[in-house]
């Protein structure tokens, strides 16, 4: 288990390698030489639907003391880089995120909730952008069985609903008090802390109204997010509708959440574009280069992402870290 990530990434790689070179690569190539600087314009737009994803956060932590949007972009940006380059099967992106929020002043039982929260909402949001994505999908009559994209959705939903009941039925005391039992008492300290947060994630469910808002905002980050595939394709000459880009984004993000402990989603997420490009008669060699300059665009804006977590890390004092 130790080196299953490296592995996936391994495989994933091989997978995506072998995608591009038995289609046509030099058509590829043309492609994205064509498109030239505006690709790069097409990454950068991906700044929108992370600070919708921002402003969706800061609205249900609590009023006091509450950071600024900038702030909360920064925090999104580094937990996506993370999530999106490294081996944590999307787990460390969060991880890191609390630790960010806790250097910028936001208490801990808080911060925990708000992560906790922000992430069932968001499951339940791509839910919706889904079943959007796939509702356009059936009215064109196109692409796969839609049964069995039904089947994966209502999958993610059910996950969705055991999580936030989970979080309103007291998980993180409970938990606690069960490693508390297994560890001789070790524990004992952190119940009272499990508790805080449980209270703090039960007060949050409880404002409807900054919920739904919430949920709203998350949905308008997911569809600005096919304001990319609208842009890439575009600048590679391949011009598509909003709808049609709203189709693309919706199954290629429902896909790289399946396919979470791949890294990436190196190779899963190739064939998915190959899959939903041919079912909207897109063709290989563009579909292909659209996959790659989402790719590009994790170096773009991602890796930079990375880069200032490292410094944020290598400047914090010993307490912070």
């Amino acid at each position: 288990m130790k080196h299953a990530g490296k592995l996936m990434a391994v495989i994933g790689l091989l997978l995506a390698i072998w995608l591009f070179t038995r289609e046509d690569f030099g058509a590829i190539i043309v492609l994205l030489r064509e498109a030239g600087p505006g690709l790069i314009l097409a990454c950068l737009v991906h700044i929108i639907p992370m600070a919708l994803n921002a402003h969706a956060w800061r609205v249900i932590l609590p009023g006091a003391g509450r950071p600024s949007l900038a702030s909360m972009l920064r925090i999104v940006w580094v937990r996506e880089a993370v999530n999106g380059l490294l081996p944590v099967a999307r787990i460390g992106g969060e991880i890191v995120s609390y630790r960010l929020l806790r250097r910028i002043g936001v208490r801990r039982s808080p911060a925990v909730a708000s992560l906790t929260v922000d992430m069932a909402l968001s499951v339940l949001s791509q839910f919706a952008f889904a079943l959007l994505g796939i509702g356009f999908l059936q009215a064109q009559e196109a692409g796969p069985s839609t049964a069995k994209l039904g089947l994966a959705l209502l999958l993610l939903a059910c996950i969705a609903v055991v999580f936030v009941v989970v979080q309103r039925a007291g998980f993180f005391e409970k938990v606690t008090r069960l490693l508390n039992r297994f560890a001789s008492g070790r524990f004992e300290g952190a119940i009272g802390h499990s508790a805080r947060i449980d209270r703090a994630i039960k007060a949050m469910y409880q404002r409807r109204g900054m919920i739904v808002r919430c949920l709203l905002w998350q949905l308008a980050g997911w569809i600005a997010g096919a304001a990319e595939i609208w842009v890439a394709l575009w600048f590679l000459g391949h011009p598509i509708s909003i709808v049609e880009a709203i189709i693309i984004e919706s199954i290629i993000q429902a896909v790289s959440s399946a396919a979470f402990v791949v890294p990436g989603a190196l190779g899963v997420q190739e064939a998915a574009f190959m899959l939903i490009g041919a079912a909207l008669g897109l063709g290989s060699a563009p579909a292909l280069a659209l996959a790659a300059v989402r790719r590009l665009r994790d170096c773009v804006v991602f890796m930079p992402g990375l880069i200032s977590w490292q410094m944020a890390e290598g400047t914090a004092s010993p307490r912070a870290a």
